[in-house]
């Protein structure tokens, strides 16, 4: 750990709290860190441990089974995707995990399938389907909220992320560090911003997770249990023109004797439609802050950045 540090990211209650009071407090930790904390956010239980039963099973599983599932034929968004594949944006070392996405299911016929490939699912386990595709929706539906409030922190209409959003191209990563031997290196993820608009994290509550301030301090990110970590996007942070910027995290190792751990956990990044054109808000422009990036499509920016960390080649 670096500098000790005297503020840390708040926890906030999204039942305790009244809509317009947790607007202002989850907007302004997002501005201050990038990131905030969210519990009694009523995502189900028991659902949330079958999901993590689930992913255990499948990530014990023969390293020949899991390929059979290899994301890399449709740009690493649907499938498995193999230990020490992704590398963060700049960094020189592969990361330390494994991990399996599961994406949006379209109708039949809809533009945005062009986008958009099919899921696939392990035939080793037949609730994989049905449960990840609950716990798919019930993210959506929290990810809508939390959205709710930024729209009135940035001074929106409450609901005006309800359409760019809808049928995004959001991504559930189940995500596996395995062990590591006591001489492994520090870092199991890179220092990296994520790329969609807001990430929603189950299990960051193992340890691990830690977030750069402002003031270039590694800060740890340990929620209570069950509790979500949230953290802004590049899409959130070229949307407002910076005004609410993308903070750089990473995971480390644990000491020594809990290397032989592995570590689980369970992001969930929601994404715009593919089709939506990302400019910057007008309110978020002015003589002092001039617009920094020019417009650009979703799809065409997420196409960019997973050249760019390693996830399509070419």
């Amino acid at each position: 750990m670096s500098q000790p540090v005297l503020e840390q990211v708040p926890v906030l209650s999204m039942a305790e709290m009244a809509k317009a009071d947790f607007s202002t407090a989850f907007g302004g930790s997002f501005q201050r860190f990038g990131f905030a904390m969210v519990k009694d956010h009523g995502m189900d239980q028991a659902l949330i441990d079958k999901g993590w039963a689930l992913a255990r099973q499948f990530f014990a599983l023969p390293e020949e089974a899991k390929r059979r599932y290899d994301a890399r034929y449709n740009g690493g968004q649907r499938g498995y995707t193999a230990f020490g594949v992704e590398i963060a944006k700049g960094a020189s070392e592969n990361d330390l995990k494994e991990f399996w996405h599961v994406g949006r299911d379209l109708p039949e016929g809809d533009p945005l399938a062009e986008t958009m490939p099919p899921n696939v699912w392990p035939d080793e386990l037949p609730e994989f389907h049905e449960t990840f595709a609950k716990l798919y929706a019930e993210f959506d539906r929290v990810g809508a909220e939390l959205l709710s409030a930024i729209a009135l922190y940035l001074g929106l209409e409450e609901r005006w992320f309800d359409k760019p959003v809808e049928n995004g191209n959001s991504i559930l990563r189940l995500l596996h560090y395995p062990p590591v031997s006591a001489e492994a290196p520090g870092i199991r993820a890179g220092a990296h911003e994520d790329i969609n608009l807001i990430t929603l994290l189950l299990g960051a509550e193992e340890g691990g997770l830690e977030l750069k301030d402002r003031g270039g301090n590694w800060l740890p990110v340990v929620p209570p249990p069950g509790a979500l970590a949230i953290n802004v996007g590049d899409m959130l942070q070229r949307l407002t023109n910076y005004a609410l910027p993308s903070t750089s995290h990473r995971v480390v190792n644990p000491p020594p004797e809990r290397r032989g751990h592995s570590r689980y956990s369970m992001p969930f990044f929601l994404h715009l439609r593919p089709d939506f054109l990302i400019d910057a808000l007008p309110q978020c422009v002015d003589t002092d802050h001039p617009r920094r990036d020019p417009p650009i499509t979703a799809h065409d920016y997420l196409t960019e950045r997973l050249r760019e960390i390693g996830l399509i080649k070419g």
